[in-house]
C-alpha cells in the first residue's frame, strides 16, 4: 500500500509539473515552434505524388496484400516515346490477380502472346478510368460486371518484361496513360510497422 501511495504521489507532482510548463506557454509559442524532419540527402529526386485527377477508388492491391514494386510509374515525354505506361508489382505465377475497384471487364483476351484483362471502373467520369493486368490467365469473359476482390485471373508464366516474374497494371482514361499507384488510398499505400500490444487483464 506504501509503494502505491508513493507511485501515485509521484504521479501527480509529474502531471502537475507537466501542465504548469504548457500553461506558460502562449499559443502563439507554440504555432512558432517549427516541426523537426529528416532532411533528404542532396540530390534525392522528389517521389512522385498521387495524380489529383485520377480517384482514389481502389481498396486493394491486385495481387497479393501489399506487392514489392518491381517497376514504377515513367510516363513518356511522348505519347510515342520510351517510358514505362504502369508499375511491375511482384507476383508468382498462379497468384490470384483481383480487381482494384468495382466495375465492368471491356477486354479479356491474348496481346502479342501474353493474356490481358481490362476493367472499366464504375462512377469515374466520362471516359471512365481502365485498369490493365498482364499476364493475366483471364478467369472472366468481356462485359463481366466485377466487384473490388474479385478474381480476374491468374498471373501466368513467362511472357513477363521483369527479370523476375510479375504483374503489370496499368491505367488509362481514354488514350493517356496515368499513374494506377493514384488509385490507392493512403492507408494503403503506406503501412505501419506491425505491432504486438498486450492483452488487457492476462498476466505477460
Amino acid at each position: 500500500m506504501r509503494a502505491k501511495r508513493c507511485v501515485r504521489t509521484w504521479l501527480g507532482l509529474l502531471l502537475g509539473m507537466t501542465l504548469t510548463v504548457l500553461g506558460a506557454l502562449s499559443p502563439s509559442a507554440l504555432a512558432r515552434t517549427p516541426a523537426t524532419a529528416t532532411p533528404a540527402p542532396p540530390g534525392t529526386p522528389e517521389p512522385p505524388g498521387p495524380d489529383p485527377t485520377v480517384p482514389t477508388v481502389a481498396r486493394t492491391w491486385p495481387v497479393g496484400l501489399r506487392p514489392m514494386v518491381v517497376r514504377g510509374w515513367g510516363p513518356p515525354a511522348t505519347p510515342y516515346g520510351r517510358g514505362h505506361r504502369g508499375v511491375d508489382l511482384a507476383a508468382a505465377p498462379g497468384t490470384a490477380v483481383r480487381a482494384v475497384a468495382p466495375g465492368r471487364v471491356s477486354f479479356a483476351d491474348r496481346v502479342a502472346g501474353r493474356g490481358v484483362v481490362s476493367v472499366e471502373l464504375s462512377g469515374t467520369g466520362t471516359p471512365p478510368l481502365r485498369t490493365t493486368y498482364g499476364p493475366v490467365r483471364a478467369s472472366v469473359k468481356k462485359d463481366d460486371e466485377v466487384t473490388t476482390g474479385e478474381v480476374l485471373g491468374t498471373v501466368e508464366p513467362g511472357g513477363s518484361h521483369c527479370p523476375t516474374s510479375c504483374l503489370h497494371w496499368g491505367l488509362l482514361r481514354g488514350k493517356t496513360y496515368l499513374d494506377p499507384l493514384s488509385l490507392l488510398p493512403p492507408w494503403l499505400l503506406h503501412r505501419g510497422p506491425s505491432r504486438l500490444l498486450p492483452v488487457i487483464g492476462k498476466p505477460s
